[in-house]
């Protein structure tokens, strides 16, 4: 049977960012070091197929700090950790790694300059997510107002002050939100309080900006964009978003070529589709993909480059050597 001939453009950059990239080298370093068990708060990554490799090493992934011996080494996950966390871990003298990315921690910081400079901190991101839960968990209690929405922008009245007077106000970001979605929460915030203090420098890190513009660019005249990454990942969710703004008319997220619909994709019968990844997601995931498609088709690879990347964080001292 003869294949259908299908072009898939493929994203340039796509997939591990530098700080997953740096994350899971600590849990793989932690192992070789410390040997099996060692505990990880939290899933170090969003992305099953990394955790499931991670625990056929010997990662053992937990909620929270109780459920850690206190023999045993902890690494924090790179979403970054209220902290409250690392207090814990010193009070109870345990071996603890951070494997918080380091553009999160930018974050922190600024967050807590903001703070000590008086300002009323609001944090533009998703509510329930783990970096928004660490970032929150900078500052006292109340200290920080977290903006979801445009919506959530609009309602929004800054707190009083001692004088009675409304509380100066600074923003931070989520650093893998929809560039789009941030910008109009911004212009929101920006034309209310037109005095609000800004980042130094853009929250949304390089990564998330140039996965969102190279799935746009892919997408543009595509039939159909594939992201590859997990139902957990902020970054890979608004991937599909951006493909579907882009104009897109089928933009899904897949863990894996398993979990591919390759018969509503059979049905669309396309010419071109769009394959990226998230930050979170294993090169071997989006080759099995490509693989996949070149088993059903008679295929062309276009990979599209849309930036160059070459930044790298360097490990903790304590796993360097």
């Amino acid at each position: 049977m003869t294949k259908p001939p299908l072009t898939l453009r493929l994203a340039s950059p796509r997939g591990f960012c530098a700080g997953v990239e740096r994350a899971i080298i600590m849990v793989e370093r932690a192992i070789e070091r410390f040997g099996a068990p060692v505990y990880v708060r939290h899933e170090i990554v969003h992305n099953e197929t990394v955790v499931r490799r991670l625990r056929e090493m010997g990662a053992v992934f937990v909620d929270e700090l109780d459920e850690v011996p206190g023999d045993r080494p902890v690494l924090f996950s790179a979403h970054g950790v209220p902290k409250s966390v690392p207090a814990e871990a010193e009070r109870r003298n345990l071996l603890y790694l951070d494997a918080t990315c380091p553009l999160v921690s930018k974050v922190h910081i600024e967050a807590q300059r903001h703070f000590d400079r008086g300002h009323h901190v609001l944090l533009i991101g998703h509510a329930g997510h783990p970096e928004v839960i660490g970032t929150m968990g900078q500052l006292p209690e109340g200290a920080v107002t977290l903006i979801d929405t445009p919506a959530d922008a609009e309602a929004f009245e800054p707190p009083l002050g001692a004088d009675g007077a409304p509380r100066s106000l600074a923003y931070v970001t989520q650093t893998t939100l929809s560039v789009e979605e941030a910008a109009t929460v911004i212009s929101i915030l920006r034309r209310r309080f037109p005095g609000i203090h800004v980042p130094h420098k853009d929250d949304i890190c390089y990564a998330t900006t140039n996965r969102q513009e190279a799935a746009a660019v892919i997408s543009a005249e595509a039939d159909a964009l594939i992201v590859i990454g997990s139902e957990t990942s902020s970054n890979s969710k608004r991937l599909v978003e951006v493909g579907r703004k882009a104009g897109c008319p089928y933009a899904v997220l897949a863990e894996d070529a398993a979990a591919i619909d390759w018969e509503t994709l059979g049905r669309l019968a396309p010419g071109v589709v769009a394959l990226t990844a998230g930050a979170s997601a294993p090169e071997a995931v989006v080759q099995g993909v490509i693989d996949a498609f070149a088993d059903r088709y008679d295929l062309t690879v276009d990979e599209v480059e849309t930036t160059r990347e070459t930044v790298t964080f360097k490990l903790p001292r304590a796993l360097a050597e």
